[in-house]
């Protein structure tokens, strides 16, 4: 079994694709801050299949790890020269390899947070780029501000302080650019968030500011941040896929990567220091992101959590399981009809009712085998950015909310931290120890759940959702998921 290098790209089965470039002759003029997943089987892979084509050689990637559980990434890339396995699950079970190489380098902050600055700060970097999850952005669910309290913003702010985080890491290069009057890179986001680059430079703007008002004005003034829409459902790596992998083509890859047919990538153009020829890729470059990023955060991913917390407390561990389950099908094809798709603009090139049959059709893909768990993880970061802001525009319009509450009562009860056949659920979540408090109290106080106005906001106040939502929990209660959402069919 070979493992996995440029010494031994050679020797693979001619079943696997690999890089038909010269990697050692590419440069890293982009920088990304969060080398997951997602990021390897979005980014990295347009970047490598224009490569292949002969073009971008400019625009390798150099990654960076800022948080502590990124030294395992760190150790993977160096000891496989930062390439790694991409493998594309059909629905019809073939499976689709190749070696990705796009890039070159990977570099872990906490050893050498200068190291990091310094890079940025060099000419070549023109592109820094995100995927830090939408926790990552530091700011409160409600107000949208910038959490300055935030221990680790108020450790970089420090004068003469080596920078924990994304936002202090940046900013420093900025200011080390300024100072050598080189022009500011593009700050490219690529997460889950409404309006992502505008979220990207509030939060970078306020972090700067509260260092240096000037340093504010001019980051808010000079550093473009355009807004992207990205899709491309990429479960978490397991052994199984790593023995896979091996079995198949016949290579050691200790981190491979597996992901969907499906990709889609929309990005407005606006770039500081040049681009790489996303169209040539097939990336879409747009002037306004927002309504397909609209379509995609109000019917893909808040569809996620419409599947999840119902699915895994029926006893369901995969999104095919539910997906192919006619009662939950059903569930999401009338919260998407009936309560999301009212909330969105027309959406140029895009037949909704085709792209929502897509949605059932990819989430039932059982050898993509995502997990509900994956699903369910760090939902107060995920629920008030794509579920809410459905809900807050249908009250406001006199619409209906019964499904969309029905979600949150879901989440609600999936925080209990136990299902329906009484096994005990791994709540994953940054503010886990209030909210399953908070859960646990709900059977004798139903709105204990809700009452969290950091999270939820003034939705408690509102009588037609607080109405819908105490309704959908106890059914939850009283006969579990399917007796809701029979309830809740019947009621349409």
């Amino acid at each position: 079994m070979q493992p996995l290098r440029n010494s031994t790209l050679a020797s693979f089965p001619a079943n696997l694709a690999t890089p038909g470039y010269d990697r050692s002759g590419l440069t890293a003029f982009i920088f990304h801050f969060g080398v997951g997943g997602f990021h390897r089987a979005h980014q990295a892979m347009y970047l490598d299949r224009l490569m292949n084509a002969g073009h971008a050689l400019d625009w390798a990637i150099c990654g960076v790890g800022v948080l502590p559980g990124d030294a395992r990434m760190k150790q993977v890339m160096d000891s496989q020269d930062c390439l790694y396995t991409l493998v594309v699950k059909h629905p019809d079970g073939t499976r689709e390899g190749r070696v990705i190489g796009s890039i070159i380098e990977y570099l872990f902050a906490p050893d050498d947070p200068d190291a990091v600055i310094e890079r940025m700060a060099s000419a070549e970097i023109r592109i820094v780029s995100l995927t830090v999850t939408e926790g990552g952005y530091n700011f409160h669910h409600v107000t949208g501000e910038f959490n300055a309290e935030n221990r680790d913003v108020l450790h970089d702010l420090k004068p003469g302080a080596l920078p924990r985080t994304t936002f202090g890491l940046v900013t420093d290069a900025l200011i080390r650019r300024r100072e050598r009057g080189l022009a500011p890179f593009t700050v490219m986001s690529c997460d889950n968030i409404q309006g992502n680059g505008d979220v990207a430079r509030r939060m970078f703007t306020a972090y700067a500011n509260l260092k240096d008002p000037d340093l504010g004005t001019w980051v808010a003034e000079n550093v473009p941040f355009p807004n992207s829409m990205v899709d491309r459902i990429t479960p978490v790596t397991t052994d199984t896929d790593r023995k896979t992998v091996s079995a198949e083509f016949g290579l050691e890859d200790a981190w491979p990567v597996v992901c969907e047919p499906f990709e889609q990538w929309v990005l407005e153009d606006q770039f500081s220091l040049g681009r790489p020829p996303f169209e040539d890729a097939g990336v879409q470059l747009v002037e306004d992101v927002e309504p397909y990023e609209l379509m995609k955060l109000r019917l893909l991913n808040a569809s996620h959590q419409g599947m999840c917390y119902f699915g895994y407390l029926a006893g369901y561990r995969y999104a095919h399981e539910v997906a192919q389950d006619h009662l939950f099908a059903q569930f999401l094809f009338d919260y998407m009809d009936k309560e999301a798709t009212p909330t969105l603009q027309p959406v140029p090139g895009i037949d909704l009712d085709a792209y929502k049959r897509t949605l059932i059709e990819r989430f039932s893909n059982e050898h993509v085998r995502d997990t509900l768990a994956r699903l369910c993880a760090e939902s107060s970061d995920r629920i008030p950015k794509w579920l809410l802001p459905v809900i807050r525009t249908n009250l406001a319009r006199g619409g209906d909310v019964s499904r969309s509450a029905a979600i949150v009562a879901s989440w609600a009860r999936y925080a209990e931290g136990v299902d329906e056949q009484g096994n005990p659920i791994d709540v994953v979540d940054r503010l886990k120890e209030p909210l399953t408090a908070a859960a646990a109290r709900q059977r004798k106080e139903p709105l204990a759940f809700l009452a969290d106005r950091d999270v939820f906001g003034d939705l408690i106040d509102n009588e037609a959702f607080v109405a819908a939502y105490t309704r959908t929990l106890n059914h939850l209660h009283s006969g579990g998921a399917r007796s809701a959402l029979e309830a809740l069919r019947s009621r349409s």
